[in-house]
């Protein structure tokens, strides 16, 4: 089939979904968060001059219900809203708010997210044990070492139960002390069965990011900011990189990082139109893997049958 013209905007979104025959998108990378701690995140990007050198107007300032909103009419029938701690004591309660989220909004699904101390393993387990389909890990945020022996056995537990973990492990927008590919890739290598997605495409190693794809079978990546104009200023993509694309089908996932981008969420989706066109082994396959197939089949979601309020929103746990 010919490529539809990618959305203008949110509000022609849905048009471009239903002419690539897709019933609506599932998003893997979102974040809903505590409002007092979600604040506090948009406090900092105010400031993003200060830290990244170029200013970071959160597009989606809005309540939280305002935010679910636009995402059922964005046509988003599954998603992981994603937390992440920043010191002990975090994960759990986080995890534990996740939850609840999930279980009051039917498009949400469970997550997880954890830190390195005692009491992983336990809060972490239990979530998988509630039907947590994704955990969030925020390397540059949390300021810790992916390798420190207090996550050995949450990593071990994680590629036990199949469950994926979404990991900002790369050096973007800026270098934490335990960031950098390299770093992750000894947690791949002492955990080869692991579900890794790294998040952002390793930005700004995207070339790093296709070589792990290369070595591990079982990581893909997300689009999260990837190739938006935005992005494009401070990490550009290589001139190859839809080629590159084409050499790894079924392993490119849909995530924006709603709400706190700061630029209309179809400016994500017109980015991977345009890897797609601009190879011709992609096109509307590899749109429609990426937008619906591949992070649905992550989540291990129906996500029409996920959308829907009530009992028909219940997915039955992974095996």
């Amino acid at each position: 089939m010919d490529l539809p013209l990618p959305p203008v905007d949110d509000a022609d979104v849905p048009r471009w979904t239903a002419e690539l025959d897709l019933p609506g998108l599932v998003d893997v990378h979102v974040h809903f968060l505590p409002q007092r701690m979600l604040d506090k995140v948009w406090a900092y990007f105010d400031d993003a001059e200060t830290h990244y050198g170029t200013p970071w107007p959160v597009q989606y300032r809005l309540p939280e219900e305002e935010r679910y909103a636009i995402l059922e009419r964005l046509g988003v029938l599954a998603f992981a809203p994603l937390t992440y701690p920043h010191k002990p004591g975090m994960g759990e309660w986080l995890t534990d708010w996740a939850g609840g989220f999930a279980d009051a909004h039917p498009r949400a699904v469970r997550t997880a997210t954890l830190y390195p101390e005692p009491t992983v393993v336990d809060y972490l387990g239990r979530a998988v044990s509630d039907g947590a389909r994704m955990v969030k890990v925020h390397v540059q945020v949390g300021g810790f070492d992916p390798r420190d022996p207090l996550l050995r056995d949450a990593w071990g537990l994680l590629a036990d139960a199949g469950v994926p973990a979404v990991v900002h492990c790369g050096d973007g927008p800026i270098p934490g002390e335990h960031t950098g590919l390299g770093i992750f890739a000894e947690v791949l290598a002492a955990h080869p069965d692991l579900r890794i997605v790294l998040a952002h495409a390793g930005m700004p190693d995207f070339r790093g990011a296709l070589e792990l794809l290369d070595r591990f079978p079982n990581l893909v990546l997300d689009t999260t900011m990837v190739g938006t104009a935005f992005s494009q200023r401070i990490a550009p993509l290589p001139p190859d990189w839809p080629a590159r694309l084409a050499e790894h089908p079924g392993r490119i996932v849909l995530g924006t990082d709603f709400p706190n981008i700061p630029y209309a969420y179809a400016e994500q989706l017109a980015a991977i139109a345009g890897w797609a066109a601009a190879e011709p082994r992609l096109g509307a396959a590899f749109l429609r893997s990426v937008l619906y197939d591949a992070p649905a089949a992550l989540l291990g979601v129906d996500p029409v049958r996920h959308a829907a309020p009530g009992p028909a929103a219940e997915t039955p746990r992974s095996s």
